[in-house]
């Protein structure tokens, strides 16, 4: 890989520069671009519960885990390319960087057309077997038939995004967000509400605004001046498993936080629909909206760490790795609190920005005050996830990912519901958070006894 002096430089100061400026230099644009892909989502589902209604939202709320198992396919190249680039920059070895690059293209657009096609020829089988009900399916089913074109390039924009960080253009990076959601700011209200297209209009505007991000993004990739490019040689495409491998083991642990997730909404949506109907499966959908403002902030956050941590990794510079953990937990601790705060003092009027729905804001409101009690743990759970993945160690990543969302929280929604009714439901998540942080706690101090172990090999040598 032919790498100039000033992509050099911008590489370099991951070993060099202050961790505290280099930690807000990535994050920053991070955190800016999730925060506004995230707002745009919120504003589209406010869109839809005041001008659709409540079934509508209910039906939107039945997506969620269909979106959530296609975006872990991208995450699975993704963020396991991303941190294998980081790694290998670290180590200098631009080629295999490059190679990463070109094989996860190839990999990703074989699976996004596998996934869309299941999608397209069993699609309301799939909704029913995730929840939607005889009033909520056609909301389900018309949002979904829409927004399938645009995942093909939703996968494309997140996916080469977290390359374009990971290979040192954070501020672009964000930009490449920014144009999909300001995009979507604009369409959304315009097709929902003026064209009168409903549920569908969101879906539309989507679709556009994504398939602008992905050609910008991709248009970095074509560029030669880009630290990291796609090139003629057909070496670089031509998929192995010395290559891809490591890829996937290191994505797999994201990906399976966004696949369980989509599993445990069924469980969630089938509970919820037994002990609440559709009112309770509405609810759970604007706190699942509300969250996703926090957790992106985090997701964000962790994204501007990843490439600090794993250049850091590869050059042995675990002081400097170290020093980004503890900055990265302490940010993420103190959004998800705020977060917290807000919920458990206003949840009324956070239920009234989605609907006008007296039943439905008051179920939201008791939803917030249970399911956020133990919510300020979270950033701390996301941003060890992420220490391990950004070091390659996939397994680690993989069972605190499960943890939370599968060996915890899947036995309370069988256990807790039966027994207390909906606040069951609404209880099991703060019970499987404070369980997986715990668990978490033992795994992260078991790693930096590692480090240290690390450090003392390395000052001998």
């Amino acid at each position: 890989m032919e790498t100039g002096t000033t992509e050099i430089s911008k590489l370099k100061e991951l070993s060099d520069a202050p961790i505290g400026r280099l930690l807000w230099k990535y994050s920053l644009p991070a955190v800016v671009g999730m925060l506004v892909m995230s707002l745009y989502n919120v504003i589209d589902r406010i869109f839809i519960g005041q001008w659709v209604g409540p079934d509508a939202i209910a039906g939107l709320a039945i997506t969620f885990p269909v979106m959530n198992l296609s975006a872990a396919f991208g995450v699975l190249i993704g963020a396991g390319g991303s941190a294998r680039i980081s790694i290998l920059f670290g180590s200098r070895d631009y080629k295999g960087a490059s190679t990463v690059l070109g094989n996860a293209l190839v990999i990703l657009s074989v699976i996004i057309c596998c996934y869309l096609t299941l999608y397209a020829i069993f699609i309301d089988d799939i909704l029913i077997a995730f929840g939607a009900s005889e009033v909520t399916l056609p909301y389900a089913r018309d949002f979904m038939l829409y927004i399938l074109p645009g995942m093909f390039m939703t996968n494309f924009s997140f996916t080469f995004n977290n390359f374009m960080r990971a290979s040192g253009y954070p501020v672009r990076a964000m930009v490449t967000m920014f144009i999909g959601a300001l995009c979507n700011l604009a369409l959304a209200p315009f097709f929902i509400y003026y064209l009168e297209w409903g549920i569908k209009g969101a879906a539309i505007a989507t679709d556009i605004s994504m398939t602008l991000s992905a050609f910008f993004v991709l248009s970095h990739f074509f560029s030669s001046k880009s630290t990291l490019h796609f090139k003629t040689e057909k070496e670089m495409y031509r998929v192995r498993l010395r290559v891809i491998l490591p890829v996937l083991s290191i994505g797999a642990a994201p990906s399976m936080v966004n696949a369980a997730a989509c599993f445990i909404n069924v469980i969630i949506n089938k509970s919820l629909y037994v002990h609440g109907g559709d009112t309770a499966v509405a609810a759970a959908g604007i706190f699942t909206t509300y969250t996703s403002l926090m957790t992106m902030v985090v997701v964000g956050i962790c994204q501007g760490m990843q490439p600090i941590v794993g250049y850091n990794y590869g050059a042995g510079k675990i002081h400097r790795l170290r020093r980004a953990y503890w900055l990265a937990v302490g940010v993420s601790t103190c959004i998800v609190s705020i977060g917290q705060l807000a919920g458990l003092t206003i949840p009324e009027q956070i239920g009234r920005a989605f609907t006008t729905d007296a039943g439905l804001i008051s179920e939201t409101a008791r939803c917030l005050h249970i399911s956020l009690l133990a919510f300020t743990v979270v950033g701390f759970q996301v941003v060890s996830t992420t220490l391990f993945q950004s070091i390659g160690k996939a397994s680690a990543s993989i069972f605190l990912s499960l943890a939370r969302q599968v060996l915890f929280l899947i036995p309370l929604l069988l256990i807790l519901p039966p027994e207390f009714g909906l606040d069951g439901v609404w209880a099991a998540f703060p019970t499987s958070d404070l369980i997986a942080t715990a668990v978490t706690c033992l795994m992260v101090a078991y790693q930096f006894a590692q480090f240290r172990k690390r450090e003392k090999e390395l000052s001998v040598a």
